[in-house]
């Protein structure tokens, strides 16, 4: 492995990270307007740039890099690494993703020069009902009081996705890649300090009792840290996957206890054994465009997230032909702006595409956008936005989402020494998703990314809760290629909503301002959801405050625990960043 120290030298025009809140007091209460924190912030851990010749990857935890990179030593390719380096995670990092989750991959083929997408998004249940998260008083639930328990849990597509994945483009044993997890879960890891902060910010009785035996001591604060956990159930759980396919976790015993642990929950839900045996990842054609001299691609929908983030870049270009200004106020006003309108349109069109009508061709027209990006001001902002009528729009008028949607997630990149590439961000909603652990795995909250409310003024809500939906994603894997096809850049983030703010910075500042990949993850996060613009709170960005409130934004300065991995062409082979407010790392050789 060849370690690189990041240049001393900066770009004049951004700064790097200074510092972050570490407090956090616990999610508010919160109605569907309210947006606590998916995972708080724990803190900055200042990373350097890695840089190989052949292989890299990055991801949110350094065991998990260590699973992966041995896979890639052995010869395995990009899906085999990301098989082991997700299941470590669901060890190491369970707050934010496993196999009771899932999971949106963009996978390149470097011999056939192809990419393509699978989705391995969760399901709601065959019993599900539009007014799930309406209350006794007709109103719709606080987050909080939808998320524990088994009514937010759906159909975890994780193995499913990876196995399909894994079936076309891997080529080490399905079985070889569980052992790192097996080994982990068997003789025990140490308890991070980030994993320990986040245990002592779940709200107490949410947790079921596995998940409290696991994590927590007899007065229910959380083990210290560097405590060596071990989760033989997880283990056992493992080793029937490995041995027997995905089969095993979707049929079987592990099904009828995840169908039992749903109903006995508190909320108990409706999600049953049936519900997991009809599960189907797919594999769907992902969506491209072009910014400048290169080709961005990223998910379709159920995600929302390649989309919005192909939209931001596509009007910014219609904004700044040349090359997006470099001043940070000027830079972070522009952005802002284009992500308020494509936030508006998101909230309108987006949703899962096996359902409902969505416009894609339309949304990402040149001309379309060109029309959005008109309506941006150089010297003002435009406050609230009205979602656009793209080519192709339903007839049917459709009102907009009410879903909170703060998926705890997890983002990992990984390029193998063929060439073959995965950007895979995967989740299990807020973190420690519904709180539910069975078999020693935590079960997915996702069903709360569906809008909470159906319809408004009669009109319906495209991302409403329906059988067999998935709900809407911001999720936001993303591969960036060169005019002569090249991979040049794959990245993603965890961060709810935000992804798609925290993708675009990171994207803006490779491509447009040149910096290398470490300092592009640095910079402070910032962005706006159709709302306050949001400037990363400890960092340089509140420096930008002022500024951008004299030209009209409403700014609030809050935690933004992005969590972006990256890996970057260079004319030495590959660099690899991981996010400093996480724990992650990116090694290669």
């Amino acid at each position: 492995m060849i370690c690189a120290k990041r240049a001393a030298a900066r770009l004049p025009f951004f700064v790097s990270i200074l510092s972050l809140a570490v407090a956090f007091a616990g999610p508010a209460e919160a109605g569907i307007g309210a947006r606590p924190a998916p995972e708080p912030a724990s803190g900055v851990s200042h990373k350097h740039a890695a840089v190989a010749g052949h292989f890299m990857l990055a991801a949110a935890h350094p065991l998990a890099v260590d699973a992966g990179y041995q896979v890639l030593r052995r010869g395995g390719t990009a899906i085999d690494a990301a098989i082991a380096v997700q299941m470590v995670l669901n060890l190491v990092e369970p707050q934010s993703s496993g196999i009771g989750g899932g999971a949106f991959i963009l996978h390149y083929s470097a011999a056939d020069k192809r990419l393509v997408a699978f989705d391995g998004r969760e399901t709601a249940p065959a019993a599900a009902r539009a007014d799930r998260f309406i209350g006794a008083d007709g109103k719709p639930l606080k987050f909080l009081d939808a998320e524990v328990g088994g009514k937010s849990v759906g159909a975890p597509g994780v193995l499913r996705a990876l196995e399909l994945a894994h079936a076309k483009y891997g080529k080490l044993p399905w079985a070889e890649l569980f052992q790192p997890a097996i080994r982990l879960a068997t003789e025990g890891f140490p308890l991070s300090p980030r994993l320990h902060r986040l245990l002592a910010a779940v709200r107490l009785p949410g947790r079921n009792q596995a998940m409290r035996r696991m994590y927590y001591r007899d007065d229910d604060t959380p083990k210290p840290v560097g405590t060596r956990l071990r989760n033989p159930a997880l283990a056992d759980t493992l080793r029937r996957i490995a041995a027997g396919g995905a089969n095993v976790f979707y049929e079987g015993e592990i099904a009828r206890d995840i169908e039992n642990a749903v109903k006995h929950a508190p909320n108990p839900g409706d999600l049953g054994a049936s519900d997991l045996a009809h599960y189907q990842a797919k594999q769907r054609e992902p969506v491209c465009a072009p910014y400048r001299q290169w080709k961005v691609c990223g998910m379709p929908p159920p995600s929302s997230g390649g989309i919005a983030v192909l939209q931001v870049l596509g009007m910014l270009q219609k904004l700044a032909p040349q090359r997006l200004t470099s001043d940070p106020v000027r830079a972070a006003h522009l952005i802002a702006e284009t992500e308020r309108l494509a936030y508006a349109d998101r909230d309108r069109y987006l949703a899962d595409a096996d359902f409902v009508p969505v416009p894609v061709a339309g949304l990402l027209a040149p001309a379309y956008l060109a029309e959005r990006a008109a309506l941006v001001s150089p010297d003002h902002a435009l406050g609230h936005a009205l979602p656009g009528t793209p080519p192709g729009a339903p007839l049917a008028q459709l009102a907009d989402d009410a879903s909170p949607e703060l998926p705890s997630t997890s983002d990992l990149s990984i390029v193998d020494a063929a060439g073959n590439a995965v950007a895979m961000t995967s989740s299990i909603e807020f973190a420690f998703g519904s709180q539910q652990m069975v078999r020693g795995f935590l079960l997915n909250n996702q069903l709360t990314d569906f809008s909470f409310v159906a319809e408004r003024d009669g009109k319906p809500v495209a991302n409403r809760i329906q059988a067999g939906k998935r709900p809407r994603s911001a999720m936001s894997p993303t591969m960036v290629f060169d005019r002569d096809g090249a991979l040049v850049l794959m990245l993603g983030s965890a961060g709810g909503s935000a992804i798609i703010n925290h993708v675009v910075k990171t994207l803006v500042a490779t491509l447009d301002w040149k910096l290398d990949i470490q300092d592009a993850i640095d910079l402070p996060n910032f962005g706006n959801r159709n709302g306050p613009t949001e400037l990363e709170l400890g960092t340089a960005a509140a420096d930008w405050a002022e500024p951008l409130r004299a030209l009209g934004h409403e700014v609030r300065l809050i935690e933004m625990t992005s969590g972006v991995h990256a890996i970057q062409r260079t004319v030495n082979g590959w660099s690899g960043g991981a996010d400093p407010r996480r724990e992650g790392v990116a090694k290669g050789d």
